[in-house]
Order: structure tokens, then sequence, then C-alpha cells
């Protein structure tokens, strides 16, 4: 555009210097066209309308179609419009390329390309970028960006059987003749409706008094709940095969909850400390026990997605706070990278006051020995998961 403006400018210098009406013409003809075509691609731009439609969240392996619409809602047409999309890494099957394209009045153009999911996370699809122009190049403009996405990946979620580990086991079944449950003849009180509680605990009264959704909170039987601790400080996985070994724990909490909540009916929940990019901080996460597939997917497969493996923190200490409130009888799993024997003494502890407790250690030197630790120290089950051989084939 500047060479243009002074190509007009070394013109009209001519003309008055020659004083040639031709060139006089010639100079009000260019600098018409650059004025109407100025007001053209700003008038027309101001139309363009940009949407994307994907499903949000998906299964690692998963492939997700994502279909942009580019519409020209006015009556001047868009000579040409470059798109650019803004696609993760870890999500492409295929480069993106870059489009070109041209849309007339109430113009429609829809584009199709597919992510495919091989790693977990929490993604950000897009933005858009937008440039339009007119037909000889005399004038472009930037437009605003379309809009970004997100999108959760969930871990995978493989079954019990595939990580090695026995379906009957203290792991995922008390071994105890007396069953814990709500009696829901017995409301102790009320607290605030999440995202996944039925329908049926909601306290209508009590709902109508406090102008928001309160749900009905039963006294415990004897409950029986499953509590997955879930270890992601780098440090305890060492260097060999770190970022392997910390998503084969992930993906070990994520099968274990989806095996306590849909296959024996159960509530399951989670504790973890680590990077959350949805507040941008390292936190500690309590997710409390619940049996709703609703749970397990918002909650429990939701923050698996997202949390990252971090540096510091004592995961013995966060056992041993976090279970303060967990019901008598519960079932307490820890998913750690290494024996720790300070880990050890929190669990026998927590056995000794009445829970039913378990170790997986992630490790990629698996072996026979480590399938009963220290059993004669306290009768700690410990089991050995490593991806290579457990995780490889889906669910």
């Amino acid at each position: 555009m500047r060479n243009y403006i002074a190509f007009l400018l070394a013109l009209l210098a001519i003309a008055v210097v020659l004083r040639v009406s031709f060139f006089f013409t010639v100079f009000f003809f260019l600098a018409g066209t650059y004025v109407l075509a100025r007001l053209w691609i700003h008038q027309a731009s101001r139309n363009v309308r940009v949407s994307r439609s994907f499903t949000d969240r998906a299964f690692t392996g998963d492939d997700v179609d994502v279909t942009l619409t580019v519409e020209n809602r006015g009556l001047l047409p868009v000579p040409w419009l470059r798109l650019g999309e803004s696609v993760p890494v870890h999500l492409l099957a295929a480069p993106f390329p870059a489009q070109v394209i041209s849309l007339g009045p109430r113009g429609r153009k829809v584009f199709t390309y597919r992510l495919r999911c091989h790693h977990r996370g929490y993604y950000r699809i897009g933005p858009l970028s937008l440039e339009a122009g007119d037909l000889l190049g005399i004038e472009t403009t930037v437009l605003p960006p379309g809009p970004a996405h997100r999108m959760i990946v969930y871990p995978r979620v493989v079954p019990i059987r595939k990580l090695g580990l026995p379906t009957h086991s203290p792991l995922v079944s008390l071994p105890a003749t007396s069953r814990l449950f709500e009696d829901p003849s017995r409301v102790m009180g009320v607290r605030d409706y999440h995202r996944g509680d039925s329908p049926r605990r909601i306290h209508w009264t009590a709902t109508a008094r406090a102008s928001k959704l309160v749900v009905k909170q039963y006294q415990p039987a004897i409950a029986r709940e499953t509590m997955i601790f879930l270890d992601l400080d780098r440090e305890h996985y060492g260097l060999h095969r770190r970022y392997e070994a910390t998503e084969t724990a992930i993906s070990a909490a994520a099968s274990i909850a989806s095996h306590v909540i849909l296959q024996e009916g159960l509530p399951a929940g989670l504790v973890t400390r680590g990077l959350d990019p949805l507040v941008g901080e390292v936190r500690t996460v309590h997710v409390p026990p619940r049996s709703e597939r609703a749970h397990l997917m918002a909650n429990v497969l939701e923050l698996l997605a997202r949390i990252e493996a971090t540096d510091g923190g004592d995961f013995a200490g966060l056992v041993e706070r976090q279970s303060a409130g967990l019901s008598w009888g519960a079932t307490v799993v820890a998913i750690t990278g290494e024996r720790d024997p300070g880990l050890t003494s929190a669990l026998l502890q927590l056995r000794r006051g009445g829970f039913a407790v378990s170790l997986v250690v992630v490790d990629p030197r698996r072996g026979p020995a480590s399938r009963e630790w220290e059993m004669g120290a306290g009768s700690v089950p410990s089991y050995t998961v490593w991806e290579d051989e457990d995780l490889e084939v889906l669910a």
C-alpha cells in the first residue's frame, strides 16, 4: 500500500510539472480506485463471521472432526480472504494449510479437518487468523481473530485386568461382609449441589429457601468408598522415562476410578497435587468420593486430563492429611513411582485404623518380587504396573 501511495504522489508531481491532462486523468482514476478499494474491503470485512464446531471432549486415541464455517453476511463480495488455523501439535493429524477463498454476497464456505488425540491434555484450538484484501492488492486488512475453543482429551482408560491388577482385590473390593452405604432414610443435613449429583438427592424445600440448588446429605450406615491418591511429584519417578512413568500413573488412576464407579457401582474420589492449567498454579485438589457416571467424567477424568506433574510436595503427608475425613472402612489406593518408607508408614497407620490400603507402583523395572511388598511388615499389598506391557491396548 505504501508503494501505491508513493506511486500516486509521483504521478501527481509529474502531472503538476508537465501540466499534461492525461496524467491528471490517470492520477484521479487511480486515486479513486484506491479510495473505492479501501472503503469496499473495510465495509465488506465487517460482515465476515466465522464459527468452529467439534466435540470438545475425547479420549486418548480418538479422532475428532472439526468444522470451520466462514460466512459473508453482507451484500458486498469479499474478493479474497486468507485463513490460518492454530492447532496444537499434539492434536494434528495433518498440517492445516492456509486457505485463500473469495466470498460472494451472502456467501458461505465450510472446511473440515481432523484432530488425532495422541496425548491427554487441556488444549486450545484457535484462534483463526483472518486477512482480507481487494483484487488488485491495493488494500489489505487484518480482521479480528476467530474464536478460540478449549478441548479436553481424557487419559487412557483400560480394564483393570490390563493393568496387571486382580479385579477383586483390596484395590477395588473391601474384604468385609458388612457393606457401608448411606442410609437414605436418615437425612443429616444439606450441601450445595455439585455437578454429577443425582436429581433425586435435591432437597427442593431447602432449595427454595436458599435460592440455590442444595442436595440432601444422608447419615452413613457402614459406607464404602475408594479414595485414590495420585503422586505427581516428578522426583518420585526418577530420570529414567520420567514422562512415560507419570503418564502411566495418571492412566492407572483413571482406570481404577472408572472400574470402581462403572463396574462396582461404588463411590470413588481423587486427591493429587500438581500444576492445574485451568488456574495457572500448583495446587492440591480433593475430589470427594461419589458413584455417579457424571462425577467420573466431569470431576475425576477431567481433572486427570489437565493436571501436570510438578516438583516438590510431601506425598506421604498428603495421604495422611487427606485421609482424615474418610469414612471408616474406606479403601485407600496410593499411586506413586517409588517405594518410600514414609509412605509405607502412613499406609500401615491407615490400615491399623480400619482402612483397606493398596499401593500401586509405576516402575519400568517391573518384577514378580514386588507383587506383595512387605507383606510380613504389616500386610500392605503392592502392585507394579508399566505402560509398555499393561497400557498398550486401549480399553
